[in-house]
């Protein structure tokens, strides 16, 4: 693989999570947490975790960012959960987005399992 090709996936990983944060922040998520995951996991480049204060916001959070993806980026998302709301996986490929109810959030603690020992969450 060439530089050329590697330095346009991360561009276009980090424009994805641009988008991704800059949702989040219209949508009035809370606590949102950006891990990165190049070279640690071939599952995705970047994982972001948040919460939403009810199982509604939780689900309209997931849709809304679903829908900006694909009108902007022409990504279609894999979106599982939303149905319950309490916790709502929004799989953008290159971005791995986890919207919770802060109870589900703490009880699962996912940070916790992504983010090396003394890094700051």
């Amino acid at each position: 693989m060439t530089a050329d090709i590697v330095a346009s996936t991360n561009l276009k990983s980090d424009q994805i999570l641009e988008r991704v944060l800059s949702s989040l922040d219209d949508d009035k998520a809370e606590e949102i947490v950006t891990i990165n995951l190049a070279g640690r996991s071939s599952i995705s480049d970047h994982m972001v975790i948040c919460s939403g204060r009810s199982s509604r916001q939780v689900a309209a959070i997931a849709e809304k960012l679903a829908e900006r993806l694909k009108d902007e980026f022409g990504i279609i998302c894999k979106i599982e959960g939303k149905e319950a709301g309490d916790w709502v996986l929004v799989d953008a490929n290159d971005v791995i987005v986890h919207v919770f109810r802060p109870e589900v959030r703490e009880f699962y603690q996912l940070e916790k399992m992504w983010v090396p020992t003394g890094d700051p969450i």
